[in-house]
């Protein structure tokens, strides 16, 4: 076989496997994996049945691939604004920083909103494997009690991790909820104004 049609079938086929990627990403952000099929995640990418079997092995391994690329995408923007802070920050800044992806992702809409939900369907309800990622979420909760605790001294590091995950699943719950589609409506700068004193609050704690 030539060598620029060998090309044009591996363009095709990564232009199969990204169609699918997508079509179950927006799938999975609506439902969840237990309310997606092989057929609608299929007739969303314009593929044939085959083509999940030979890129993917199966549904689950597509759901599964998906899932971990959003969860990733997700956490690394979440870590890279943490690792920004430096050791002075505070609370109002810490919740800027936790919260920025999911603000930023219901400004921009599309992909970036479904990646969000993703992120909150799994961590609300963790598929089987996720603890894959479990030195990620390690990372961006161990950054976010740093600064809590230059914040709150005296406080018991075990509150302070239960804080940040109240705060991340109050984050969660907002992206799946009728609520966050009202924000999702909203102007960036009004987002903003409401939710970071509401994840400081939830950060800080009524013993602070």
């Amino acid at each position: 076989m030539r060598p620029e049609k060998t090309d044009l079938r591996r363009e095709a086929g990564q232009r199969t496997r990204d169609d699918l990627l997508a079509a179950a990403l927006e799938l999975l952000a609506r439902r969840g994996q237990e309310g997606v099929t092989l057929r609608e995640i299929t007739q969303s990418a314009g593929a044939n049945v085959a083509a999940v079997s030979y890129h993917f092995g199966s549904l689950k391994a597509l759901c599964d691939v998906t899932v971990e690329h959003a969860l990733e995408r997700y956490l690394n923007a979440q870590i890279r604004e943490l690792d920004a802070l430096a050791g002075t920050a505070t609370l109002s800044e810490l919740a800027e920083a936790f919260a920025r992806p999911m603000m930023n992702a219901l400004a921009a809409g599309g992909r970036d909103l479904a990646v969000i939900r993703t992120v909150a369907r799994v961590g609300i309800d963790p598929p089987e494997g996720w603890e894959r990622l479990a030195g990620k979420f390690e990372q961006a909760r161990r950054q976010a009690v740093r600064v809590l605790a230059a914040n709150l001294p005296g406080t018991d590091e075990r509150e302070l991790v239960f804080r940040v995950r109240c705060a991340a699943g109050m984050l969660n719950w907002l992206a799946l909820a009728p609520i966050g589609a009202e924000l999702a409506a909203e102007p960036a700068e009004r987002v903003e104004r409401m939710l970071i004193p509401v994840v400081a609050g939830a950060l800080q704690g009524t013993g602070a």
